[in-house]
């Protein structure tokens, strides 16, 4: 059998008890811990998951004043026994498997000022008897299946400071009998509804620092003007139903360190409902109704690490003294209605690296200091009005998994430094105003999972490496004039990846000629092109060569005429016999008789003759 290190146990005797222990009651509790120990040593898994069972003596540790039992793999339920434990002051049995409710009889452990219960599989109710634990500081019994309403009893606990009942299945309202005084108070993901209670708003809370109110039904106001303390640094309130501003005091409380409001219903100008606060860390007031404009004092927060404020109603520019929050790793203003320019000061935010502008009103190019931002991993441009070129120094962004630029005007190509982010494995650069070619380093991004081209200008093959992308599943190129072959990979099967394109083809996609008719039909095309082409170049040259032939027979055929056939032609054209028309002249002429001469030109002799054609 080997021994058991996992198992965690404390037990610690009061050193001076009120009442002096009988010998009889020494040698018990002495023979109870020896047994224990005798156990400890020779235990096996069996008996974390048997428990109790194997433990009837733990009832006789009258004296025990600390017992510890977490981190185990104790698998069963309290038992009633618990009660004997009557010196007990701390119980810590979290992180197990305990099942089944938790015993009336536990409200016998009067001395009991810190009880984990926490992170196992309880079920039932809270006992009312929870409520005779009067010396109890710190209870917590989140994580669990408890059901039922939180018992009205819990209000007698005045030495409360810790209450943690999150993640179970609580539901129903809170009792307006409830009045604590506490530090921290964790009653979330449950099903409790209605208003927060008067009786909780009103309370002495002024200490409160950790205050988890997300994922119930809560509704109304989110809390009363005088509600909170100054000394408040948590406070989530997400994924409920609150409405109306939040409270004015909200603004004066410098302690805060996180705040989760979002998944709400909450209005107000957002500049005017917070303050400057100094230790924030992590704010987020998404999908509410906020609306202003952001105040350059977000600039102030210099240890805050990130900034939701998406999904409201806010307007104007993003205020660029931003740049001041050294330390923001997330940035998300996505969904609202922002103009002008995405402030060149972003590229001073070494540490960014979610930065989300999508789906507002922001116009004129990207600005190229975004290719600083070298620890930048998800960028999302998406449905503005950015146009002008995609900065080449976005390449240089090489830790980059996601990229979309979508529903913008970007125009001219695809910069190839976008090919050189090895290891972006989300793309999309759909409708827009893009023309050119698919760089072809993009089809060597190994780890690309999704590519979205789509509703673009682009032309040209589709580069051949893409037919080894394996890491491909989601592709869209519809809607530009690409041609050629489509990948044969899956990502290009769906027809409404690739529709409406100019003549694209594939060997195992439907809708698509295959490539390997479509290229014998344009061989045979080309070569009819090329030997038409060669006819003619021959035809045109046979063609010249002859008519040059010709020309130089006639010119020497010219030449070699006597002045007779010289004149013979001449007069040949003054009638359609010339050969008649010469024998006319002849004889007027009497044969060019010196006696017909009537003179001498520049050109020879000239006859006078009358001829019969006048």
């Amino acid at each position: 059998m080997s021994s058991i290190s996992s198992f965690h146990v404390i037990f610690t005797s009061a050193s001076t008890p009120t009442i002096a222990l009988s010998k009889v009651e020494q040698d018990q509790e002495a023979l109870a811990l020896l047994t224990w120990r005798a156990n400890l040593d020779n235990q096996t898994q069996f008996f974390l998951s048997s428990c109790w069972s194997t433990l009837p003596f733990i009832g006789n540790l009258n004296n025990l004043t600390i017992l510890h039992l977490y981190e185990n793999e104790l698998s069963c339920s309290i038992p009633q026994e618990i009660e004997l434990l009557r010196s007990l002051n701390v119980l810590k049995l979290s992180y197990n498997n305990l099942s089944g409710p938790i015993p009336h009889s536990i409200g016998n452990l009067r001395n009991l000022t810190t009880l984990y219960l926490h992170t196992n599989k309880q079920t039932g109710s809270i006992p009312q008897a929870i409520g005779l634990l009067i010396s109890l500081n710190d209870l917590e019994l989140g994580i669990n299946n408890l059901s039922s309403p939180i018992p009205h009893s819990i209000g007698n606990l005045r030495n409360l400071t810790t209450l943690y009942l999150h993640m179970n299945k609580r539901f129903g309202s809170i009792s307006q009998e409830i009045r604590l005084s506490l530090n921290d108070l964790e009653l979330g993901i449950n099903n409790l509804s209605s208003p927060i209670p008067h009786s909780i708003e009103m309370s002495n809370i002024t200490h409160l620092k950790f205050l988890q109110l997300d994922e119930n039904n809560f509704i109304g106001a989110l809390s009363n003007e005088k509600c909170l303390g100054r000394a408040l640094g948590h406070f989530t309130a997400f994924g409920n139903h609150f409405t109306s501003p939040v409270p004015k005091s909200l603004k004066n409380y410098a302690s805060l360190v996180r705040v989760q409001l979002e998944r709400n219903q909450l209005t107000g100008d957002i500049a005017e409902s917070f303050g400057v606060y100094l230790n924030l860390d992590y704010i987020d007031l998404s999908n509410n109704n906020f609306d202003g404009e952001l105040f350059e004092k977000w600039g102030q927060y210099h240890i805050l690490s990130h900034l939701n404020i998406s999904n409201n109603n806010i307007y104007g520019a993003i205020p660029p003294q931003l740049r001041r929050a050294t330390q923001l790793h997330r940035l998300d203003l996505s969904s609202n209605h922002l103009s002008g320019n995405i402030p060149k000061e972003f590229g001073m935010l070494p540490l960014l690296f979610k930065l989300l502008l999508g789906n507002n009103n922001l116009s004129r190019s990207t600005p190229l200091l975004l290719g600083k931002l070298l620890n930048l991993e998800i960028l999302d441009l998406a449905s503005n009005n950015l146009n002008g070129l995609i900065p080449k120094q976005i390449g240089s962004l090489w830790k980059l998994l996601s990229l979309n630029s979508s529903v913008n005007r970007f125009v001219d190509s695809i910069p190839d430094e976008i090919g050189k982010m090895h290891i972006l494995g989300c793309l999309d650069l759909s409708q827009n105003m893009l023309i050119g070619e698919i760089p072809t380093l993009l089809g060597e991004s190994k780890n690309l999972e999704t590519l979205n081209l789509s509703h673009n200008g682009l032309f040209g093959t589709i580069p051949h490496p893409l037919n080894d992308q394996i890491s491909l599943t989601v592709a869209d190129i519809s809607y530009n004039q690409l041609e050629g072959p489509l990948p044969n990979i899956k990502a290009f099967t769906p027809f409404e990846a690739f529709r409406n394109n100019k003549c694209l083809c594939g060997s195992c996609v439907t809708h698509l000629k295959p490539c390997n008719a479509s290229r014998k039909k344009a061989n045979r095309l080309s070569v009819l092109i090329i030997i038409l082409l060669i006819v003619s170049t021959l035809l045109f040259i046979f063609a010249f060569v002859i008519g040059i032939y010709f020309l130089f027979q006639k010119l020497r055929k010219r030449k070699t005429k006597s002045p007779e056939e010289n004149v013979e032609d001449l007069f040949a054209i003054w009638g359609h016999d010339g050969e008649i028309l010469y024998e006319h002249i002849i004889q007027e002429t009497d044969n060019f008789s010196s006696k017909q001469c009537i003179g001498i030109g520049g050109y020879g002799a000239v006859y006078k003759a009358d001829l019969p054609t006048g």
